[in-house]
């Protein structure tokens, strides 16, 4: 049975944050041989009311043919933001209609939000005492709201296993790609990413705001030095010798790739790296030690570290996983 998503749809949602988990859940494929194009994930969009049109920020309204049971059958729930929300945004409570809808959901049910989605999930309780991100514009309002909440304004994303929260808008696509690898492996999230045209892989950590997203006309950017290291992730790489790639001094180097990519040289690096170890573990049968080294780390020791620090799983554990997700799937 494929994966249940129900996207709640509330008065005032935003239509680009709605279409996201149908974009990406409802594009991914079941990939095991002789499978026919089967999804691994079912969307449907449900409302807190009966069936009928649901309010957005724009100048139309989305008819939404799901009510709140909707919620009682769903294995993932994923709210989007709204700019209705009343006394959840104003005082930090939900509203009778809001709150009988919600009680619907099965205890265990993965929940998601995107954007200021998270303040439906702080009036609920599902927060408490957990950490959480929410758009930046709004971390210090969250915070104040929900002191029990463990606001992180930075991040774009926060896995704490059933409970996930976002940053706004395009962070949405980095989380619920992050949920499909967690789910299915990097091949799969990968080439939902690769339909949909965006970046494969945006680390949860890697911060919301970027001062320098776009390089001014003329400004010389960082992206030669990341093409290079990344063609040789296997091999030892210096700071000094991606900043040779740019013509800079290490200190330009180094404060100008922040500027662009959000986290420093040495924090890309290792994303890459584990990234590249994870793409190995699910797809070949390469030892951990050739697979340490093929993504750079050097030793099963150092890679086993690196990936328990970045997933909470050793490389064993890590491949046994996928390979019995892809046996339960084929």
């Amino acid at each position: 049975m494929p994966h249940r998503v129900a996207v709640l749809a509330l008065d005032g949602l935003l239509p680009f944050e709605l279409g996201i988990p149908h974009r990406i859940f409802g594009r991914s494929l079941n990939p095991a041989p002789g499978n026919k194009g089967g999804k691994l994930y079912e969307v449907v969009t449900c409302s807190i009311r009966p069936p009928g049109p649901v309010r957005t920020d724009s100048d139309y309204a989305i008819l939404v043919e799901h009510g709140p049971a909707a919620l009682a059958t769903a294995d993932t729930v994923v709210i989007p933001a709204s700019y209705e929300l009343g006394p959840v945004f104003e005082e930090g409570r939900l509203t009778e209609e809001l709150a009988a809808a919600l009680a619907l959901i099965r205890p265990g049910t993965r929940m998601v939000s995107i954007c200021t989605g998270s303040y439906v999930l702080a009036a609920a309780g599902y927060l408490d005492g957990r950490p959480a991100t929410t758009h930046w514009s709004s971390a210090d309002h969250f915070q104040r709201l929900f002191p029990e909440v463990r606001v992180d304004p930075d991040v774009l994303f926060i896995d704490d296993g059933d409970v996930l929260t976002s940053a706004g808008v395009a962070a949405g696509i980095d989380l619920c790609l992050h949920l499909v690898r967690r789910d299915h492996g990097t091949a799969v999230a990968n080439e939902i990413a690769r339909r949909t045209v965006v970046p494969p892989h945006r680390d949860g950590g890697q911060a919301q705001y970027i001062h320098r997203p776009v390089p001014e006309p003329q400004f010389a950017t960082t992206t030669a030095a990341r093409a290079w290291a990344l063609a040789r992730l296997e091999r030892p790489i210096l700071l000094r010798d991606m900043a040779e790639q740019e013509a800079m001094s290490v200190r330009t180097f180094t404060r100008r790739f922040r500027e662009e990519v959000g986290i420093s040289p040495g924090q890309w690096l290792t994303q890459q790296r584990v990234e590249r170890a994870r793409q190995l573990l699910e797809s070949t049968d390469l030892s951990i030690d050739q697979v340490a080294h093929d993504a750079g780390f050097g030793t099963a020791t150092s890679l086993r570290q690196h990936l328990q620090a970045a997933l909470g799983v050793p490389p064993t554990v890590y491949r046994r996983t996928f390979r019995s997700s892809a046996d339960a799937v084929s």
